[in-house]
């Protein structure tokens, strides 16, 4: 009997979490833009090179790289959105429970929407190099110090052949 009952508990559970995987997919697209409809719900969307089109609801975050993020009246997002390169624009009647932010773009944000968390706007390319450039050339530095340290290290004794000859 106690077989059968946590045998059912760990059927139901795993059921549970796989219906709610499925109500709450992630959505996922390069090159192709996401519309979210009225009647949607999803969980983390994402956007590389598109724009996202929210009307429905989404829990998780909002992400677009070179796109734009459009929350229309009546949309719901319970995570982030952040758009890199791209604009965001917040509709009337849409509810953001957490940060909105821009970066080398602009927010565009209706009076009566409502945001939960900061609302950063970060214009201009210049902020693109800042954070995803400037990173990569420090660790780039770094790696070259390191390459330059160990040949040195395997190289010690490496005089000049004129110090060597005595008259």
């Amino acid at each position: 009997m106690p077989r059968f009952f946590v045998l059912s508990i760990i059927i139901a559970a795993s059921l549970t979490s796989t219906t709610l995987m499925a109500a709450n997919a992630d959505r996922f697209q390069f090159n192709h833009d996401i519309r979210i409809q009225a009647d949607d719900e999803v969980g983390d969307v994402t956007c590389l090179n598109c724009s996202v089109y929210v009307l429905g609801k989404v829990a998780g975050d909002v992400t677009a790289f070179n796109g734009n993020v459009v929350a229309e009246q009546g949309a719901a997002i319970s995570g982030d959105v952040t758009t890199i390169h791209g604009n965001s624009h917040i509709e009337n009647g849409t509810q953001v429970a957490g940060d909105l932010t821009a970066i080398a773009g602009t927010v565009r944000r209706d009076p009566q929407a409502t945001v939960g968390g900061d609302v950063n706007s970060m214009g201009g390319g210049g902020w693109v190099f800042l954070v995803l450039l400037l990173p990569f050339i420090f660790l780039g530095g770094i790696v070259a110090l390191i390459i330059w340290l160990v040949q040195r290290s395997r190289h010690p004794g490496s005089v000049p052949a004129y110090t060597l000859r005595r008259n």
